[in-house]
């Protein structure tokens, strides 16, 4: 059974920075793909970034050039950075990864910027 646990969540002002993990309960070698999706109040479950197994990332437009994506191997533990945040990203941010087996979520991590 994967079990995928967020940590690194919490209130920050604006302009603030965090850094959230996703540690994983085996080897991350198998998930060809990861990413960080995140949910606002009342609206849908977006993508916020993704990374590939060989370090290839993509992020959504609204984030570009405030996050960065990574993954380490070694550790099990995917990371997400976050700078310049703004009130807009207050939301639970959810990992996810994708390897053969199926698709697997994490419980999420809250992330609330003040104005």
């Amino acid at each position: 059974q994967v079990q995928l646990v967020e940590s690194g969540g919490g209130l920050v002002q604006a302009g603030g920075s965090l850094r959230l993990s996703c540690t994983t309960s085996g080897s991350m070698f198998s998930f060809v793909l990861m990413g960080w999706y995140r949910q606002a109040p009342g609206k849908q479950r977006e993508l916020v970034a993704a990374i590939t197994s060989r370090g290839t990332t993509n992020s959504a437009d609204s984030v570009k050039g405030r996050v960065t994506i990574s993954r380490d191997n070694a550790k099990n533990t995917m990371y997400l950075q976050l700078n310049s945040l703004k009130p807009e990203d207050t939301a639970v941010y959810f990992c996810n990864a994708k390897n053969s087996g199926g698709t697997y979520w994490g419980q999420g991590t809250q992330v609330t910027v003040s104005s």
